[in-house]
C-alpha cells in the first residue's frame, strides 16, 4: 500500500499506470486509493503531494476571508469574449471615446475594478465591494461596512484570514481589527490554498 501511495504523491499517476509498475490489478490500485481518500487528483495539494485537508468553521461569523483582485472593465456593449474579436473592438473604442481614457499608444483604456472580497468560511456568504484602489483605507472601510452588514444579520465576526498583502500589513488595519474586536490571521506565504475559498470564489466570477 506505502508504494502505491507514493507513487501517487509523487508523480500523479492512475490506477492503471501504477498496477502496471507494482504488478497489481487496477481495481486493487483503485480500492487502495479509495481508502487513503487520494483516489481523486483534485483532492491532493499541487504543491506537497499531500492530501487536502479541508475545513470549516462551526459558525457564521467564526472566520471571514478577506481578499483584494482585479477585474478588467467590461467596455460598453460586452467584451470580446461575449462579442467576438471585431465587435469587442469596436465596444472597447466607443467607451474609450465616452471616458476619454487611452494608453500612453492611444490605444482604449477601459481599465480594471478592484474588488474587495469578504466570504463567510462557515456559510460561504460573499460580500463584494468595487473600488478603484486597495490602500489600507479603503480595505479598513469594506471592513467595517462588512461587520456592519453581517451584524444586521445577527452574526458577529470573530476573525478574518487575510493574505499578505500590503493593505493588510499595515498598522492601520492592525488597529482597526483590534478596534473592532477582531483576531486578524495571515496566510503563508506562496501558498494562496489556505484562502482557498476566496480563490475558488474568483475562478467563479472569472468563469461567469
Amino acid at each position: 500500500m506505502r508504494q502505491i501511495v507514493t507513487l501517487r504523491w509523487r508523480h500523479r499517476l492512475g490506477p492503471v499506470q501504477i498496477g502496471g509498475r507494482l504488478g497489481l490489478a487496477a481495481s486493487t490500485v483503485h480500492a487502495v486509493l479509495v481508502r487513503c481518500r487520494i483516489n481523486r487528483l483534485s483532492r491532493i495539494d499541487r504543491v506537497t503531494g499531500e492530501p487536502l485537508r479541508r475545513y470549516k468553521h462551526p459558525h457564521p461569523g467564526s472566520l471571514l476571508h478577506v481578499d483584494v483582485t482585479k477585474f478588467g472593465n467590461i467596455p460598453d456593449g460586452g467584451g470580446w469574449r461575449y462579442v467576438g474579436k471585431k465587435q469587442g473592438d469596436r465596444n472597447r473604442e466607443a467607451t474609450a471615446k465616452r471616458t476619454g481614457a487611452r494608453h500612453a499608444n492611444y490605444e482604449p483604456n477601459v481599465g480594471t475594478a478592484v474588488l474587495h472580497t469578504v466570504i463567510d468560511d462557515h456559510s460561504r456568504v460573499a460580500y463584494i465591494e468595487i473600488h478603484a484602489d486597495e490602500t489600507a483605507a479603503t480595505a479598513i472601510s469594506v471592513l467595517q461596512r462588512v461587520i456592519t452588514w453581517f451584524a444586521e444579520r445577527g452574526v458577529t465576526v470573530e476573525r478574518v484570514l487575510s493574505d499578505n498583502g500590503f493593505c493588510y500589513r499595515s498598522h492601520a488595519w492592525r488597529d482597526a481589527c483590534a478596534d473592532l474586536g477582531i483576531r486578524h490571521k495571515r496566510t503563508r506565504p506562496y501558498r494562496p490554498q489556505t484562502n482557498g475559498k476566496i480563490e475558488r470564489f474568483y475562478r467563479t466570477l472569472a468563469d461567469g
